[in-house]
């Protein structure tokens, strides 16, 4: 086995104990590398801590640039893995470290990116088996994606009449001062976060208050039919398109092993 090879597999393998090995102090650096990005956000903690911050992050920063370099070079295709999701991943992730040497003062903007490692755990610990409940819920959201786009535009509508009236009822010291700043009020009301920082005076604008709040709730139950049906249809329709090679019949679980109605083997 050549020394590429052998970078392949400790990298991409886990059936091997340098592979387990290898993931278990990348799932450590991953992980620590995001708190030090959390905690430098700390004022306190940025300003008393700053060297030794930096230092870590460079250290966690020089690590993954190693294993993407490595990734890289031990991979059969390099431009797959360049240009998949997982290697824009790992390229973004060392990448704001760099940037704040070329761009003085860009740190905290590319700060984002540093977080991006947490999803790198998602290949390590092979949650990627999760690949198809993630499909189902893509191809679910695609068939009511329509009707989830004529709701939302119905409660624009919604928020849009109500906080104009609002802002025809209240007064100005009430804060209402403009007809944008009562359609926040009104959306904010209408899915009943009340943040409480504008508040109507009036009788009839607390009467009003009162309608969209319970508007509020009513509309909450509408999105949730909709994809309930939508996965409802999903399943049914994954079951019939499951068919019997042997039988011909359809109706068939997507985790059956076996056919229900003759015993074949549905997996050949």
């Amino acid at each position: 086995m050549t020394a590429k090879e052998r970078i392949r597999t400790i990298i991409f393998g886990t059936d091997t104990p340098g592979g387990r090995a290898f993931d278990i102090i990348l799932i450590i650096c991953i992980v620590l590398s995001v708190l030090v990005a959390i905690i430098d956000s700390v004022a306190e903690v940025h300003t008393r801590f700053y060297l030794t911050i930096r230092c870590l992050d460079w250290f966690f920063t020089a690590i993954f640039t190693i294993e993407y370099i490595l990734r890289v070079y031990s991979v059969i295709k390099r431009s797959k893995y360049i240009f998949s999701g997982y290697g824009i991943i790992d390229f973004l992730a060392i990448l704001p470290s760099y940037l704040s040497v070329i761009i003085p003062g860009s740190y905290s903007s590319f700060v984002v990116f540093k977080l991006l490692r947490i999803l790198r755990v998602f290949r390590i610990l092979k949650l990627a088996a999760y690949i198809k409940e993630v499909n189902d819920f893509i191809i679910v959201f695609k068939d009511c994606a329509r009707r989830i786009f004529i709701f939302i535009l119905t409660v624009l509508i919604i928020v849009t009449i109500l906080g104009t009236l609002m802002y025809t009822i209240e007064s100005h010291q009430a804060g209402f001062t403009s007809i944008p700043k009562s359609i926040y009020w009104a959306i904010v009301t209408l899915t009943t976060v009340g943040y409480g920082d504008l508040t109507p005076n009036s009788a009839i604008g607390q009467g009003l208050a009162a309608i969209i709040m319970l508007l509020g709730y009513s509309l909450i139950v509408v999105p949730t039919g909709f994809v309930t049906v939508a996965i409802s249809t999903h399943i049914q329709r994954e079951k019939e398109q499951r068919q019997c090679k042997e039988c011909l019949k359809h109706g068939h679980d997507s985790d059956a092993l076996f056919c229900k109605f003759c015993g074949n083997n549905l997996s050949v």
